[in-house]
């Protein structure tokens, strides 16, 4: 499993600093090198199309890094196999 989360630490996509709910939005944005606001009027949109957009978004927010370079899952599973 470490290697998976090395994998993700390779992308270089972290969630942002501005946040609003994971930081997700936030992460593409700088990662792209757009206006954030851009990024989550896209994601409105893709969110009201049939599909799995907040399936994708809480993914995105447990997989991706925070500015420590803290995965969600990666520290939820640490936590697990220590009980």
């Amino acid at each position: 499993m470490d290697k998976f989360f090395s994998i993700v630490r390779g992308l270089g996509l972290q969630r942002g600093p501005e946040r609003w709910l994971g930081g997700v939005c936030g992460g593409i944005a700088a990662k792209l090198n757009v206006d954030v606001a851009f990024v989550r009027i896209a994601f409105l949109l893709f969110a009201l199309l049939p599909g799995p957009a907040f399936v994708f978004y809480l993914l995105a927010w447990v997989i991706l890094p925070d500015q420590r370079n803290e995965i969600v899952l990666q520290t939820f599973l640490d936590r697990r196999s220590l009980n």
